[in-house]
Order: structure tokens, then C-alpha cells, then sequence
């Protein structure tokens, strides 16, 4: 009894069973559990049943929401080998294209079949995506149960998963459906490599490697994952205690190869894509120091989710006091953790989890102009999930109602979470909504301002549309969009030399840039004719 709970990260205390990391039951109630299988089978289906309702209801309005003005025109509505759906022609194109700066086939896949089902319609692109995050979020639930035999915990971690307001962007998002794919996949390989620890075959070995290329073919995010399944392999596995760490690495070579590969075709695709940006842009400090302090916003936004924006504009230099105050939690947590290694091993597991899964996307190689991105917290957020679950779990261990205050937190924290995330991902419902709360909650956003400013002249708001695209102007001047776009603005106001004078600014910064240069064509043909109008007036004019 003793080894084979030892064997699932349990001890056997006197007349109880405590989970090094869960709560305590009394020995009897175990066995009455392994004595009539119907409810525990029971019980896990109504925590399933539980988690995919309260998702779906957090958020049942996507399915009422449109397109937004930022990156949907790429992956969906302006795509062309996307709305031809899944043919030769556009799976070719999708295992070959780079666009958007991407290589993610599958990805581009699965909106090609959305068109299919969905058509043009953005309520159903958007369903598709809360069907793959409550899919995740049951895969979570699943392979923590059965990992750890710990259901409560488990079951928290998929909740915190399934609610959190970081993850709406991900969710609300149609452009992010990389994340939620990737995710499925990452959560399936997971469930592989403990089908794999248990019986160590080339049979258990081949789906987990194959799940695991099908997520990079999703987005090359899970480059991360053979770390986190050594991770897994210390805690709750325990693995390394029958096998050397060179073993558990040397068995996950092929990942590590195809993890590597991913990540060199991925820095090569972003770059020639121009996504990448220069250290003469952001210098090796600023990126080291805004990397820093990102890693302690989002543990801040975790535990307080208040003002959301879909675009953080990058700072440049934080301050030293964000710096200084980053240091001093993110040292203080690692300190923690070491000191509680042993006692606690899902420590380690979940802090090192949370910080390793970050790392591709700290901004070391930035990519964009944010600072940091709630989409980025998706996965590596569990690793703190499991800290929180199994952490208020051995705290909990030392009060005699601790299930009773268990149930009375949850009942607090998640009906809380839902409504904050039901209102977080209404900012998502349109593109004049969504890029108005990143004005509301930010400073100097020229990337809200732009896409505001686009948002509104499709709406025929030319007037407030032309205050945006100047406000991008002043925030940005070196760059040629706004320019290009106040340009067009002005143009459908009838206002031509003055359109005329921001496409060649927009050409001076960017001479290649083609929107500018068919806007050019246009507004001189437009002054063109006016002029040939006024010279056939003033003639008729002189012979009437």
C-alpha cells in the first residue's frame, strides 16, 4: 500500500492519508472511493460537466462578436487562399506560406475548415476557438487527475485555466487561434508522455512525438514543452528517482531536435517578415530589463486582472524602480522555492514551468511593438496555477473544516473570475470597443490609435478617424502607416492635396510600401481630373 502510494506523490500517516500536496482524507473515505468505483467515476464527470459549463458561460457572447481590425484581416477576412477553404491549391499554399510572419500550417488549416462550417460568419470562428479553450481546459483537468490522484487540485487548475481574464485574449481573439490549437496539442502530449512513463515503448513514444510536432505546426510556442515534461518527470511522475537525468533527457533528444528546428525556421520566417526588430531598436538592457519586469506584471495581473489592453506599447527603458522591485519578487520567489524544494516539489515544477514557458516570448528576440502580451500567458500561467492549487491545499491541511473553507473559496474566486472575464471579453466584441479600451487603459498606444482610427473611417467616422491616425503620427512619426492612412481619410473626405502630401511622407519613410504607393496613383489621377474639370469650367466660362 505504502509503495503504490508513494508511487502517485503520496505518504500513508496513521489513520489518514495526506497528500504531500493535496488535502487530507480519512483512510476509510479512500477506501470506500476504490470500494465503488461508480462515484468516483461519478465525481469526475460532474467536475468535467462543471468545468466546460462555467467556460462556455464566461463566454457564450463571442459567438455574437465581429472581426477586429488586427490581424483578422490577414488570417480570415482579407485572406484569400484562407476563404477558398481547405483545397490542394490552399493546403499547398499553407504548408509553404510564411505569411503573416509565420510558419503555422495547421493553424491556417483550421480556419480554412471554419470556413467550411462557418462561412464568413465571425460568431462561428469565434465558437471554434471557446471549443478548443474548453477542450483544453478538460484535457488539463484530466491529466492532472490522473497524474497526481489529486482531483480537487486538479480540477482548481483547470478552473483557473478555463476563467482567468488573461487568457480572454486568447480566447475572444479569431487571430489567436494558434494559441488555443497549440494548446490542445501541448495538453495531448502531456497526456502521452505519462501514458509513456508508465510503460516506456516505442508505441507510448510515437503519438507523444507526433501530438508534439502537430503543436509546433500550430504555433512553434511549444518549443518549451520538453522542459516542462522533464519537469513533469521530477514532479508529480517522480521519475527521477528510477531513472538518471541523463536518461530523461537523452529519451526526449527527438523533441528537442524538432523543438530546436522549429525555432530556427521560426526566427528566420519573423525576420524576413520584418517582425524582428534590431538591437539598435531595443538594446540587449532594455530588452534583459523589460524582460525583468515582465515576468512580475504578469503575476501581478494574475492576482489582481484589471486594465487588460490588447497591446501593451514597449516602454523603451522601465524605470529603475519597476527594475529594482521586479528583482527583489522574482528573487525572493526563487528563493522560496529552493528553500521548499524538497517538502514541496511542486515548487520547482510549477515556478520553473511558469518562468521556462515564458522565455520564447520575454521579448530577448522582440517581436512587435508590445512589451509584453496577455495571449503569452496562455500555458505558461498553469505553472503558476499548480502552485496556487497545491499550495492552498497543504495550507488548508491544518484546519479541521479545511474542505468546507475550500468549497467557500472557490465559491468566492471563480463566480468572480467568470464575471470579470464575461466583461473582459466584451471588449473584444469590435474593433472601435476593443482598440477604446486599450486607449482607456494605456498611454501613448500608437498601435490602438492607428487600428481606432481604421476602425472608425469603415464606419464613414472620417472626422474622428483623422484625429487618431494624427495621434499615431505624434506618438510614432517614423513610421509610414498612419501617414498612409490619414492620407486615405482624407482622400474620402475630397481633400486630395492634402491626402496627396501624406502618401509621399508615407513614401519617404517607406519607399517600397505598397498601400501608399497605389493610394499615390490614385489621388493623382483624382487631382488629375479635378484640374481638367476646372480648365473645361473656365472655357465654358469664356464662351458661353
Amino acid at each position: 500500500m505504502k509503495s503504490e502510494m508513494t508511487k502517485h506523490g503520496l505518504t500513508v500517516s496513521g489513520s489518514h492519508i495526506i497528500s504531500k500536496n493535496g488535502l487530507a482524507m480519512k483512510h476509510s473515505d479512500t477506501q470506500n472511493t476504490h470500494q465503488n468505483p461508480v462515484f468516483n467515476i461519478r465525481r469526475d464527470i460532474l467536475i468535467c460537466f462543471l468545468l466546460v459549463a462555467s467556460t462556455l458561460l464566461a463566454y457564450w457572447d463571442v459567438g455574437t462578436f465581429d472581426f477586429v481590425r488586427y490581424d483578422d484581416t490577414d488570417y480570415v477576412t482579407m485572406n484569400p487562399h484562407v476563404q477558398a477553404g481547405i483545397t490542394l491549391e490552399s493546403t499547398a499554399w499553407a504548408f509553404t506560406s510564411v505569411h503573416a510572419s509565420n510558419w503555422h500550417p495547421l493553424t491556417w488549416l483550421s480556419h480554412m475548415l471554419d470556413i467550411h462550417i462557418w462561412g464568413m460568419n465571425p460568431g462561428g470562428h469565434h465558437l471554434s476557438n471557446l471549443l478548443f479553450h474548453a477542450a483544453n481546459t478538460l484535457l488539463l483537468f484530466l491529466v492532472f487527475n490522473r497524474m497526481t490522484r489529486c482531483m480537487w487540485q486538479s480540477s482548481v487548475v483547470a478552473a483557473l485555466f478555463a476563467l482567468h481574464p488573461l487568457h480572454v485574449e486568447s480566447v475572444a481573439w479569431v487571430s489567436e487561434r494558434k494559441d488555443v490549437l497549440s494548446t490542445f496539442f501541448w495538453v495531448l502530449t502531456m497526456h502521452c508522455h505519462v501514458s509513456y512513463a508508465k510503460s516506456p515503448r516505442f508505441r507510448t513514444y510515437v503519438p507523444m512525438l507526433l501530438f508534439f510536432v502537430l503543436g509546433l505546426m500550430a504555433k512553434p510556442m511549444l518549443v518549451t514543452l520538453p522542459f516542462v515534461l522533464i519537469l513533469m518527470d521530477y514532479w508529480p511522475l517522480n521519475r527521477n528517482a528510477r531513472f538518471p537525468l541523463s536518461k530523461l533527457i537523452l529519451e526526449k533528444l527527438p523533441l528537442f531536435a524538432f523543438a530546436g528546428l522549429s525555432s530556427v525556421v521560426t526566427f528566420i520566417v519573423q525576420q524576413h517578415g520584418g517582425a524582428v526588430n534590431s538591437l539598435a531598436s531595443y538594446p540587449l538592457s532594455v530588452r534583459i530589463a523589460n524582460a525583468l519586469v515582465s515576468y512580475a506584471s504578469y503575476i501581478g495581473k494574475m492576482i489582481w486582472p484589471v486594465r487588460l489592453a490588447a497591446l501593451y506599447p514597449h516602454p523603451g527603458m522601465p524605470s529603475l524602480w519597476q527594475i529594482v522591485g521586479a528583482g527583489i519578487l522574482i528573487t525572493g520567489i526563487c528563493w522560496v522555492v529552493i528553500r521548499n524544494r524538497k517538502k514541496h516539489p511542486y515548487l520547482p515544477v510549477g515556478w520553473l514551468w511558469y518562468l521556462g514557458t515564458l522565455v520564447p516570448v520575454t521579448g530577448l528576440v522582440q517581436v512587435g511593438l508590445q512589451s509584453m502580451a496577455d495571449r503569452y500567458t496562455y500555458v505558461p500561467l498553469i505553472g503558476l496555477f499548480v502552485i496556487g492549487a497545491w499550495g492552498i491545499s497543504d495550507f488548508l491541511a491544518r484546519f479541521p473544516r479545511r474542505n468546507f473553507i475550500f468549497f467557500i473559496l472557490a465559491l468566492v474566486v471563480f463566480p468572480m473570475l467568470m464575471m470579470i472575464t464575461c466583461v473582459q471579453s466584451g471588449h473584444w466584441r469590435n474593433s472601435i470597443a476593443l482598440f477604446g479600451h486599450a486607449l482607456d487603459v494605456t498611454n501613448d498606444n500608437y498601435v490602438a490609435h492607428n487600428n481606432m482610427g481604421s476602425a472608425l473611417a469603415a464606419k464613414g467616422h472620417l472626422d474622428n478617424a483623422i484625429r487618431h491616425f494624427a495621434a499615431a503620427i505624434q506618438i510614432r512619426p517614423w513610421q509610414a502607416r498612419p501617414f498612409n492612412n490619414l492620407g486615405a481619410a482624407l482622400m474620402l473626405k475630397g481633400e486630395n492635396e492634402k491626402a496627396l502630401r501624406f502618401f509621399e511622407k508615407a513614401l519617404e519613410i517607406h519607399p517600397d510600401f505598397e498601400d501608399a504607393l497605389k493610394n499615390l496613383k490614385i489621388v493623382r489621377k483624382k487631382l488629375e481630373a479635378e484640374m481638367l474639370s476646372d480648365g473645361i469650367g473656365s472655357a465654358d466660362r469664356k464662351n458661353p
